[in-house]
Parts: structure tokens; sequence; C-alpha cells
């Protein structure tokens, strides 16, 4: 028996003429309003010197990020927000917040208000990130894959903006950081005054405590999470740590200190970031091709590959880590958008926005400790070692994602 014989069958063809138009929308708005992300990372090498902060407190620039994120996100599971509040509401004043609490490291005094910046800017895109990836599935059936591809490849490319930003001469903090927040605000206007539900509505629900629980007893769900999991786990450490291993493997080569602030590796972070917006589209291409489980095992397996070998060109020349990274970055979050899809698929329609937000929380809530045993692995052992260790997460990932397919499988043989 193949994959593609164990997943749902092809629904019929998406129709309606308005759905390319509102996945550009989308992923414009994801785009914009995703920026603000990394723009605490994108100059972290600044205020490391500026306050004269430790590589944990740098690292924990983003991990505030990935925090709020996660309060963020547990609130609105609890409360069931992306299930009774209309996606379009919920994402507009999400990004709005977000854009304010992001600029207020523009002008923070310190480390402390720094991080309570970067904590709300998470907090808040909970109610930017999971909703988009709601409200591209309502307009398309068939080809869900490739629409919600599209949406997290937009993001992806919207988190790498900050980097981009910075690598211009003489963009410090304050441009960086309000180019950010500018764009989350044009997000909200779009949204606002664009957008509108598909033909295939998920249908709006009362509030219920028992939400949360009925969606984690769900089998199905738990491992396709599971392979999640093993994914992020992986994606925001490259993320966020690739920066500081270009301007490492630089110095050793060249024996000059390079910083992590320095253009060349602003640009090169930027581009592996961004080169993952063309991987999550190949990637909804291939999944609704060859199959979702197919697909994200595919993606998992290179990316581990990588991060097993790229240890291998540290200090050597850029020809070889240029290329391995950029392939890296291509296939680290290619997958990225089918595991929320599986999702999808797996939990009654009443609580699919539930499903998504619980599976966030928890994965996010997972990078905050791979983030922050960076820097004291890098101590121990060097960088030529640090990231390999980052290929556990997709063997992880393919293995809970293989338990997935049994289930599948042994459910379609039950009903045959």
């Amino acid at each position: 028996m193949t994959l593609s014989s164990v997943t749902a069958p092809r629904p019929e063809p998406d129709t309606d003429p308005d759905r390319w138009r509102m996945l550009v929308l989308l992923a414009v708005s994801e785009l914009l309003g995703m920026s603000l992300w990394f723009s605490g990372s994108a100059v972290a090498p600044i205020l490391q010197v500026r306050w004269h902060l430790t590589g944990e407190q740098v690292g924990w620039l983003t991990t505030m990020v990935q925090l709020g994120f996660v309060a963020g996100t547990a609130v609105s599971a609890v409360l069931n927000l992306a299930d009774i509040v209309p996606a379009k509401r919920l994402f507009a004043v999400s990004a709005i917040l977000g854009a304010l609490g992001n600029a207020w490291l523009a002008v923070a005094s310190g480390f402390g208000p720094a991080l309570v910046s970067r904590f709300a800017a998470g907090f808040f895109l909970a109610g930017v990130y999971p909703p988009a990836m709601k409200m591209a599935a309502t307009w398309f059936r068939a080809r869900r894959g490739l629409a919600v591809g599209t949406v997290v490849g937009a993001l992806t490319v919207g988190k790498a903006g900050p980097y981009l930003v910075h690598a211009f001469p003489g963009a410090g903090v304050v441009p960086v950081v309000l180019t950010a927040s500018a764009s989350a605000l044009v997000a909200a206007a779009i949204i606002m005054l664009g957008y509108r539900d598909g033909p295939y509505p998920f249908t709006p629900r009362p509030f219920s405590w028992g939400l949360v629980n009925s969606v984690i007893r769900n089998r199905e769900w738990r491992l396709a999470s599971g392979g999640y999991f093993g994914h992020i786990a992986e994606l925001y450490c490259f993320w966020t740590w690739i920066p500081a291993f270009v301007a490492a493997s630089l110095s050793a080569q060249t024996g000059r200190t390079v910083e992590a602030s320095s253009a060349e590796a602003s640009l090169l972070a930027f581009g592996v970031i961004a080169v993952g917006g063309i991987g999550c589209v190949w990637g909804g291409l291939a999944a609704d091709r060859v199959g979702r489980e197919r697909l994200v095992m595919w993606a998992m397996a290179a990316s581990g590959t990588c991060a097993l070998l790229i240890g291998f060109t540290f200090g050597r020349s850029l020809w070889l880590l240029v290329p391995l990274a950029l392939v890296w970055g291509f296939f680290v979050i290619a997958d990225s958008a089918q595991f929320s899809v599986l999702v999808t698929e797996s939990v009654p329609a009443h609580a699919v926005g539930t499903a998504l937000t619980v599976q966030t929380s928890l994965g996010f809530l997972l990078t905050t400790f791979t983030i922050q045993a960076v820097p004291p692995v890098v101590r121990a052992v060097g960088w030529s070692l640090a990231f390999p260790m980052l290929a556990l997460g997709p063997a992880v990932g393919i293995l809970s994602i293989r338990s997935l397919l049994a289930v599948r499988r042994r459910s379609t043989q039950a009903k045959s």
C-alpha cells in the first residue's frame, strides 16, 4: 500500500474565482505582519554592545518572542478565541497591538524593557499567525497544501525582512524596529479592508472549557503535532543563531573579528530565512501531489542532513558554507505548513482554530529551550558541533509521522 492510499480522498477542485486574489492578500498581510518577529534579533548585536549583554542574554531577545507567542496562543486556546472570534478581526487587532509592543524596543532604555517589548510582540503575533492559516483554508480544499504553504512562505520572508533592512548602511535599531511596526499596521489595514471568508468556512461554536482537552485526546492530532515539534525545535534555533554562526566562521577563516551585526552575516541571515518562502510553496505543491506525510518526511530528512553537515563548513570558505546554509534554509521550513494542514484534517471543523493554536503554542514553548541551549553548547564544544545536535528534531519528527501513517493505514483498512 502506498502512502498516498492512506491519506484522505482528494476533494473536488476549488473553483471560486476570488480564491487566488484572497490568497495573495493573505500572503502580503502575513509577510508584513510577521516582520515583527525577528526585528529584535536583527538588532541584537547592536544591543549586545550597547548594554554589554552576554550570549545567553542575546538569546533571550528571541526567546521572549517565543514565550510571548506561547502565552498568547495559550490564552487564545483556553478562551477558544480562534474559533469564536472572526479571524479577520482577531488578525487586525492583534497586528495593531503587536506593532505597538514592538515599537517600544526603539526607545527601550535597557535590557529589561527590551524583553517586555519582545514578549508583547510575540504575545500579539499569536493572533496573526494561526488565524491566517485558518483563513487560507476557507478558500481552498483541493489545493489547501499549496494555499497554506504560500501563507507560511510569505510569513517566512516577512520574518527575514528586518535582517535585510539592517544590512543597509546606517540602519540601526530605530529604523529596523519602526519599519517592522509600520509593516504590521499596513497588514492590519489590508485584512480589515480587503479580506472576507471563502466558500469553506469553519462553523463558529460557543465557548467550551473542554475543547482543548478534546483536541489533545485526538491521537492523529498528537502524532501530527509530534512531527511539528521535531521540526520547530530545529527551525527557530537555526534561524536565531545562523548570523552568529556565520560571523564566527568568517572570524575563524580570516583571522579578523567579524560581528554578527556585519553586512555579510545580516545578508546571509536574510537569504537563508527568505529562501524558505520558496521552500514553503514547493512544499505545498509537492504535498498536494504526493501526500503531506511523504513530503514532511522528505523535508525533515533533508534538513536534518544539512544540520549534520554544516559543522564541516565552519571556518572554511563561504563557497562551501553559503550553498549548504541556503539548502538548509529551503528545506527546514518547506514542511511547516503541511503540519498545520495535517491538523486541520485530523480534528472536527469546529475545533480547527483551537487545534492549530494548541499545536503552535506547545511547539514554540519547546523552542525556548533549544534556542537557549546553543550558547553553552558553543562554549563547551564550539560551533562546529553545536548545529549538528539539531538533527535530533527531524529524526523524532519522522518517527512521529511514520506512526501517523500507520494509524491512518489501519483506519483505511477498517473502512474498506
